[in-house]
């Protein structure tokens, strides 16, 4: 709710820490989780000359933070818990993704735009707390089929038992009991990107829709091996896309059938 932006950028701003241009980190060079590019964007937005991420002011920071992620999420909006809840999941993981995960529970259209559609819905489900639960179990659970989960993942489980422990505290308007820890230390590397092979085809096996996607897993691993000219490549990559292709037609007829 409006009264909850200040006291949630503490925390986001607590999990972001300072400085970082991990290798792994697909955010790129980060700054109290501000990516250079985001403070490229902004700067050129307000005809300001391009500076090095670095030397953001928390003027800026905080700024950057209101207009593309807390109003983008409509967290004056939000019932209080919730809005914190999808606050840092969209900084951490884009406003549309966050936004998505919280349609999906509140059961309206996962567009990725909170309008006032979702709103009416996130109001009207009769418990914020069992929203704040199920989006940080779901955002978990997610973190844990992203490619980077084995770099980072330590420190985004702590982040999502945080967030869901101040967010619950939030949710039921009690500033004086501390429902568990809240934002202890930094917790980076921006959670987006591909997940594992692996889990692409688990995903898949769970869901015939997400047949998509375990084949766009496996083609560019066979498009990579047809990059040679010997007929081993050739051979290999035909087998593999000749995989994945079947695998694609068994899911579809399963699919089929249990429709």
């Amino acid at each position: 709710m409006r009264d909850n932006f200040e006291e949630s950028l503490k925390a986001v701003l607590v999990h972001e820490g300072g400085y970082v241009n991990h290798p792994k980190d697909p955010g790129g060079a980060t700054n109290k989780g501000i990516t250079h590019r985001t403070y490229a964007a902004w700067q050129h937005k307000h005809g300001l000359p391009t500076d090095n991420v670095r030397n953001i002011t928390d003027e800026q920071v905080a700024a950057i933070y209101k207009k593309q992620y807390w109003d983008t999420i409509r967290g004056d909006d939000l019932p209080h818990g919730i809005d914190y809840a999808v606050f840092d999941f969209a900084v951490n993981s884009g406003p549309a993704r966050a936004a998505k995960f919280l349609q999906r529970i509140v059961g309206v259209s996962a567009d990725g735009i909170i309008g006032l559609q979702t709103l009416r819905a996130a109001e009207s489900t009769g418990s914020d707390k069992r929203v704040v639960i199920m989006l940080c179990q779901n955002r978990l659970a997610w973190l844990k089929r992203l490619k980077t989960w084995s770099t980072f993942g330590r420190g985004w489980q702590r982040r999502v038992e945080e967030v869901q422990a101040k967010s619950i505290r939030l949710a039921e308007r009690d500033y004086t009991l501390s429902t568990g820890p809240e934002a202890t230390k930094a917790a980076q590397g921006k959670a987006d990107g591909p997940i594992t092979t692996k889990e692409a085809v688990k995903e898949a096996m769970r869901d015939p829709k997400a047949i998509g996607g375990a084949v766009a897993v496996a083609m560019p691993s066979a498009a990579t091996i047809l990059q040679g000219n010997g007929p081993v490549q050739w051979a290999i990559g035909a087998v593999m896309v000749i995989a994945a292709l079947s695998v694609a037609f068994f899911l579809w007829q399963r699919g089929r059938a249990d429709t």
